[in-house]
């Protein structure tokens, strides 16, 4: 399969290349994935779906142009590199604009076991759904189910590119979740619980996310609303992810170049305190963001992005390396700048420490909306948990908006201990100190 789309992929440079193009670059793909969705107990949705595509880019001087297209005969890749070509000569140059030169192409690469070939066929797929369901459902006080849902991926690509490069691989898959709805009325609440894998022996067992999903929607049930005021907040590590992901979207080179970045000025500064770091490693070993090289051809490489508190550098692409006058960073893909997997380290203190040290404060497990200005690090979102009252969680409580600055609240993020590698980005539960709550 590989060796395939690295052949249609070849083709596809080799004649953007004869019409007069100086660099190319191509990507073929092929990906099916299956997915089965059990509400009541009974199959309500199964969805399947395959995909066979190239995308092309052709690069005319400092002009380029992008095309993709889903019929790969040869004919047809033809015509794909010929309308590249000619939308480029067309296009206004870009000088940043470009394929990675020959010496800086990933040489040695690493296997990573990002493919399974044992993936559940649907008959273990819709089993699993259901046992997941009715862990759920046999929760003392979950009133109803949500649905639950199991799927099964896999994705092969290859890459070519003018300049030497001609490599693929191949990806898998597998995903289990269950929503359950407890209480009645004004009173109803609803939560979840999931689990996915490269690896379908990785995936957690369905009994504990289903159990998981109706606890956790019992616990809910009958939320009160707070006054507003100040008071340090703990993200659960559900929702303390994204607190990177606001840190990734500001060292992203793409958004630093173009000067709409709260972090712009801060390379080599001190943003987090001393004793946090933050990782990229895309070599994890069934990593849900593992890459063996990056969408431009280029070696990919663990790194600290925060050391000692310390900004290290930015995530660069070729493009935004070349804009900002620096080596790029093995953080390439079609879509500009892009990390692999990325995680705050596990702290010292237990996620019961921590609540215990607060007097008053909220316990977050739900964010709902977003409104974060990527130029000055305002943040705002809604949010839902528990309320915390001498050192223990009281009461749920909803409705309430959570508002700081980005800037602040990185220098006073403490990690807890109950780190996990659920997603590409991946952070245990976090305190942040001095946040403002907007509720009655």
């Amino acid at each position: 399969m590989i060796d395939d789309l690295i052949a249609l992929a070849g083709e596809a440079v080799a004649h953007a290349r004869k019409l007069g193009a100086d660099a190319v670059h191509a990507v073929a793909a092929d990906g099916r994935s299956t997915e089965i969705s059990i509400l009541d107990g009974k199959i309500e949705q199964v969805e399947q779906a395959e995909a066979r595509d190239i995308s092309l880019k052709a690069f005319v001087g400092k002009s380029s142009a992008s095309i993709s297209g889903s019929v790969l005969t040869k004919d047809a890749i033809h015509r794909l590199a010929e309308n590249a070509v000619r939308m480029a000569k067309l296009a206004t140059p870009d000088p940043y604009a470009g394929v990675a030169d020959p010496d800086q192409l990933a040489r040695d690469i690493p296997e990573l076991d990002l493919a399974a070939n044992d993936l559940p066929d649907p008959h273990k797929l819709e089993e699993i759904a259901r046992r997941a369901e009715a862990a759920g459902l046999a929760v003392k006080g979950v009133t109803k189910s949500s649905g639950a849902g199991a799927s099964r991926s896999e994705t092969s690509v290859g890459i070519v590119i003018s300049n030497g490069f001609a490599q693929g691989y191949r990806r898998t898959g597998v995903g289990l979740s269950m929503s359950a709805i407890a209480g009645e009325g004004l009173g109803m609440q609803r939560d979840y619980d999931y689990s996915s894998a490269i690896h379908y022996v990785d995936l957690r067992d369905p009994e504990i996310i289903g159990r998981t999903a109706g606890e956790r929607a019992v616990e809910r049930v009958n939320p009160r609303k707070v006054k507003s005021q100040s008071v340090p907040v703990i993200y659960d590590r559900r929702v303390a992810s994204g607190l990177i992901g606001h840190l990734l979207g500001a060292i992203n080179g793409a958004a630093v170049a173009r000067g709409t970045s709260f972090l712009k000025e801060a390379m080599g500064q001190q943003i987090f305190s001393s004793d946090i770091t933050i990782v990229e490693d895309p070599h994890m070993l069934r990593g849900h963001g593992s890459r063996p090289f990056d969408g431009e051809g280029l070696a990919c490489t663990r790194r600290n992005l925060i050391a000692d508190g310390v900004l290290t550098g930015w995530i660069l692409d070729l493009r935004a390396a070349r804009q900002l006058g620096l080596a790029p960073t093995g953080q390439g893909s079609r879509g500009g700048p892009s990390t692999a997997n990325v995680f705050l380290p596990a702290g010292a203190e237990t996620p019961e420490d921590q609540i215990k040290g607060i007097t008053q404060g909220l316990y977050v497990t739900e964010l709902i909306g977003s409104s974060i200005n990527n130029v000055t690090g305002d943040y705002s979102r809604g949010a839902s948990g528990f309320w915390i009252e001498n050192g223990e969680l009281t009461y749920p409580v909803s409705e309430i908006t959570i508002a700081g600055n980005l800037k602040e609240m990185f220098r006073t993020i403490r990690p807890a201990s109950n780190l996990e590698f659920r997603s590409s980005v991946s952070a245990p539960n976090c305190l942040v100190e001095g946040l403002t709550i907007a509720g009655l």
